[in-house]
Protein backbone atom coordinates (compact mmCIF):
# COMPACT_ATOMS: atom_id res chain seq x y z
CA UNK A 1 0.00 0.00 0.00
CA UNK A 2 2.97 2.34 0.58
CA UNK A 3 4.37 1.79 -2.97
CA UNK A 4 0.42 2.18 -4.36
CA UNK A 5 -0.09 5.54 -2.05
CA UNK A 6 3.06 6.95 -4.03
CA UNK A 7 1.47 6.43 -7.67
CA UNK A 8 -1.68 7.37 -6.90
CA UNK A 9 -4.49 9.09 -4.07
CA UNK A 10 -5.26 6.80 -1.64
CA UNK A 11 -9.26 6.63 -0.47
CA UNK A 12 -9.14 8.54 3.51
CA UNK A 13 -9.83 4.81 5.46
CA UNK A 14 -6.99 2.93 3.56
CA UNK A 15 -4.37 6.04 4.09
CA UNK A 16 -5.14 5.82 7.68
CA UNK A 17 -4.75 2.12 7.51
CA UNK A 18 -1.13 2.68 6.36
CA UNK A 19 -0.55 5.59 8.63
CA UNK A 20 -1.74 3.68 11.68
CA UNK A 21 0.55 0.23 10.37
CA UNK A 22 3.33 2.55 9.59
CA UNK A 23 3.41 4.09 13.23
CA UNK A 24 3.73 0.53 14.85
CA UNK A 25 5.65 -1.26 12.23
CA UNK A 26 9.31 -0.37 12.21
CA UNK A 27 10.15 -2.51 9.37
CA UNK A 28 7.79 -1.58 7.12
CA UNK A 29 8.41 1.92 8.42
CA UNK A 30 11.64 1.86 7.10
CA UNK A 31 10.29 0.42 3.69
CA UNK A 32 8.29 3.52 3.00
CA UNK A 33 11.57 5.77 4.12
CA UNK A 34 13.38 3.49 1.43
CA UNK A 35 10.99 3.95 -0.95
CA UNK A 36 10.41 7.72 -0.78
CA UNK A 37 14.57 7.95 -0.56
CA UNK A 38 14.71 6.12 -4.19
CA UNK A 39 11.65 7.88 -5.59
CA UNK A 40 13.45 11.03 -4.51
CA UNK A 41 16.81 9.70 -5.81
CA UNK A 42 14.77 9.21 -9.21
CA UNK A 43 13.37 12.33 -9.71
CA UNK A 44 16.82 14.14 -8.66
CA UNK A 45 18.89 11.64 -11.11
CA UNK A 46 17.19 10.62 -14.11
CA UNK A 47 20.12 10.74 -15.85
CA UNK A 48 21.74 7.95 -14.11
CA UNK A 49 18.67 5.60 -14.67
CA UNK A 50 20.31 4.38 -17.97
CA UNK A 51 20.92 0.95 -17.78
CA UNK A 52 22.69 -0.32 -21.09
CA UNK A 53 21.07 -3.52 -21.42
CA UNK A 54 23.96 -5.22 -23.22
CA UNK A 55 25.45 -5.13 -20.18
CA UNK A 56 25.39 -8.52 -18.81
CA UNK A 57 25.19 -7.40 -15.08
CA UNK A 58 22.63 -4.99 -15.70
CA UNK A 59 20.58 -7.88 -16.77
CA UNK A 60 18.65 -10.23 -14.37
CA UNK A 61 19.38 -13.90 -14.01
CA UNK A 62 17.06 -16.36 -15.56
CA UNK A 63 16.35 -17.91 -11.91
CA UNK A 64 15.47 -14.46 -11.20
CA UNK A 65 13.10 -13.87 -13.76
CA UNK A 66 11.61 -17.55 -13.23
CA UNK A 67 11.21 -15.98 -9.81
CA UNK A 68 8.71 -12.99 -10.84
CA UNK A 69 7.05 -14.87 -13.37
CA UNK A 70 6.04 -17.40 -10.40
CA UNK A 71 4.63 -14.50 -8.14
CA UNK A 72 3.09 -13.09 -11.07
CA UNK A 73 1.36 -16.43 -11.91
CA UNK A 74 0.61 -16.67 -8.20
CA UNK A 75 -1.19 -13.14 -8.00
CA UNK A 76 -3.09 -13.78 -11.24
CA UNK A 77 -4.68 -17.26 -9.71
Amino acid sequence: MVSESMERPLPFRQRMHVWMHLAMCRLCNGFARQLRLLRRAAHEHPDRLDIDVDDPEARLSEEARERIRAALRRSDG
